[in-house]
């Protein structure tokens, strides 16, 4: 599962056919995967998407049930870390996502959504009778609110493309055949603007969530306080005044 990064991007393709599920080695070559682009400077947006046309990710894979744990254990902790992640990440959602695959698009901090009527997006694991287990029944809710996560979770619901668009699952529907080009867009867009500032956004946002608004608004101001020093917010005020596109470095 290698990174294909280029422009300051890094697309990730979930690839373990035929449903993108998540067994031990495939959780494995994405936590590598996550690593490698989090530490490569040069990369400033990660795009996440699944191999092939039908699915994102059907979430846990029951053939390796043996893993269980293991692969649990790690998924938790990994979309514990796309959600706090320094640089912004990009799901693009190419097909069905089910179960722990829709809980690592919910904790992406973009979710574009291909507009086929045939994809569905659900937490079904009350089907079988356990719960949602790697983020899933905190970060549904904090999208959709409280009682539209909970029918979906206790009821088993699925949502198709328009609904899951309509109580803001996802944030864009887009054309099948334009999904990853809108998706590299964005990134585009994205990996534009002041990677340290961004940075510093991203963590403040996610203190507030994970420890309150006391410790965000404390972030806040630290990262006000070290952008203040960076070349880009030179480049900035300099770009401002010239009335050009800034070109900001990351330094």
């Amino acid at each position: 599962m290698q990174p294909e990064i280029k422009d300051n991007i890094a697309l990730i393709r979930i690839d373990h056919p035929p449903a993108n599920a998540w067994n031990l080695s495939t959780m494995q070559a994405f936590s590598r995967a996550v690593e490698q682009v989090k530490t490569d400077a040069a990369v400033r947006v990660v795009v996440i998407t699944g191999a092939g046309e039908k699915f994102f990710s059907a979430g846990f894979d029951v053939s390796d049930a043996a893993n269980t744990e293991a692969i649990s254990n790690i998924g938790r902790d990994l979309w514990r870390q796309i959600d706090r992640f320094p640089k912004p990440t990009i799901a693009a959602i190419n097909g069905y996502a089910m179960g722990g695959g829709l809980e690592l698009a919910l904790a992406c901090h973009f979710r574009l959504l291909a507009d086929n009527p045939k994809i569905k997006l659900g937490l079904t694991e009350l089907n079988l009778g356990i719960i949602p287990g790697w983020g899933g029944t905190q970060r549904l809710p904090r999208l959709v609110g409280r009682t539209k996560a909970l029918e979906m979770i206790l009821l088993s619901q699925t949502l198709d493309a328009r609904a899951a668009f309509d109580c803001g699952l996802v944030d864009r529907l887009v054309p099948p055949a334009h999904l990853l080009d809108d998706a590299m867009t964005m990134a585009q867009q994205l990996a534009e603007r002041p990677p340290v500032a961004v940075r510093y956004v991203l963590e403040a946002f996610s203190t507030g969530i994970y420890e309150g608004l006391d410790q965000g608004l404390l972030s806040e101001a630290e990262g006000a306080a070290i952008v203040r020093q960076t070349e880009d917010r030179e480049e900035g005020f300099a770009a401002f005044k010239e009335k050009r596109k800034p070109q900001f470095s990351g330094k």
